[in-house]
């Protein structure tokens, strides 16, 4: 399909895609919204910014407005994704759609949400906690939700959402339609898949392990001691908007608090903020009222931010797929943008697996501190070669904190 024209959705839900400049579908829109519209369960591979949102959000309000009856419910791992699904919904919905939509999740008021339930909306967006919580309560029906989207299931499972996404299925009538998305598709999703879903059709797109050509990766090889040094300068020594990732909510304050007190205005976004909070912090760091963003993974899930032109990794993540997910964050909608990791010996078995996953079947990098430094070009390679391999940046006089190096991605 090249047009979303050749779908055959509701003059409603076109007039909104027309409105939203919605011309071409992306490949995982191409792929995913015929056979759902044909009522066909999807075992989906897709990561953050390939237009996945609408994939399932098509298919899904187009089945609504052309049945008077029946419900769908969207899971998604964070608070943050779950409002920015519930965003797109409401953009395809347009002002005066019959259609309306609840979002239920953690950190929310909930009264506000029982008032919102007892408008019966068609579309359930939320995270599986506050879910179950109101199918606990009573106040969530669920015996007509035909449709099922599982949105990012792989971290849904790494975040312990196993057991409640089950809960709440059993709700569910066993007819129904589902589609399941996922970045990685490992043993535990197929498994799942095979529960939930009913001979479903797989599509993916391009490899996950892939990074933006229009990213500039680099690595400064440095002892622990001086990272948060190198970090000030980077800071100082970059233009525009930038995201700090690191490991831990109490990190993360931290290192907001001591760049504030250096004259770097700077917020902090963790899964330990109510949800009013994080929405004012969010919406701050889009109205530019702050330069710098410290995070962890799972605060940071789906933030779509345009102008954030810098990501940097304090901390490497957990799961090398995160790596991925992370410098995403940054060259969105086409635009250039930089990544810089900050690696000391200490992050050597975590700097492999990310660079095996960026370049499967080539030598592991060594990294400086670890092993003699005649050695340490991770990957190997000439410049002008494979966007992810990872290699020293020539003839570069700048000093340099004791013991750290730096490289760049040819």
């Amino acid at each position: 399909m090249t047009t979303f024209e050749q779908f055959g959705l509701p003059a409603q839900l076109a007039a909104s895609l027309a409105r939203m400049n919605y011309t071409t579908p992306t490949p995982i829109q191409a792929k995913a919204i015929p056979f759902a519209m044909e009522g066909r369960d999807i075992l989906g591979s897709a990561q953050t910014g390939t237009g996945k949102t609408a994939a399932f959000a098509i298919p899904m309000i187009s089945k609504l407005l052309n049945n008077p009856r029946g419900t769908a419910l969207v899971m998604t791992p964070t608070r943050e994704l779950a409002s920015q699904v519930l965003e797109v919904v409401t953009q395809l919905l347009g002002k005066y759609s019959p259609l309306r939509a609840a979002l239920l999740i953690g950190g929310d008021s909930m009264p506000k949400q029982m008032a919102e339930l007892r408008a019966r909306p068609r579309i359930i967006v939320g995270t599986p906690g506050r879910i179950n919580d109101h199918l606990e309560r009573g106040t969530l029906m669920l015996h007509d939700a035909s449709f099922l989207v599982l949105d990012e299931t792989d971290r849904m499972l790494d975040m312990g959402f196993g057991i409640q996404i089950e809960k709440i299925v059993k709700f569910m009538p066993q007819t129904r339609q589902t589609l399941l998305f996922s970045a990685t598709l490992p043993t535990d999703i197929v498994k799942l898949s095979s529960k939930y879903l009913n001979n479903p059709e797989r599509v993916s797109v391009d490899n996950v392990a892939k990074a933006a050509p229009q990213i500039v990766q680099e690595v400064i090889h440095l002892a622990e001691s001086e990272k948060y040094g190198t970090l000030v300068k980077q800071i100082e020594a970059r233009d525009g908007s930038i995201i700090i990732f690191v490991k831990t909510k109490r990190g993360a304050d931290r290192m907001s608090e001591r760049l504030n007190k250096q004259g770097v205005k700077a917020d902090t976004i963790h899964g330990d903020l109510h949800q009013r909070k994080r929405e004012r912090v969010i919406q701050s760091f889009r109205d530019m009222k702050f330069r710098v963003l410290v995070a962890t993974d799972i605060a940071a899930r789906g933030l779509d931010i345009p102008h954030i032109e810098h990501v940097i990794n304090y901390d490497l993540p957990q799961a090398p797929e995160d790596y991925i997910h992370r410098i995403g964050r940054t060259a969105r909608n086409g635009a250039e943008g930089s990544a810089l990791c900050l690696i000391s010996p200490d992050d050597g078995l975590k700097w492999r697996a990310i660079h095996r996953l960026l370049n499967p079947g080539e030598p592991a990098p060594v990294i400086p501190g670890g092993a003699p430094r005649g050695n340490s070009r991770p990957g190997g390679g000439s410049k002008g070669g494979n966007n992810n391999r990872f290699q020293r940046r020539p003839g570069n006089s700048n000093r340099r904190p004791s013991g750290a190096r730096k490289e760049a991605v040819a």
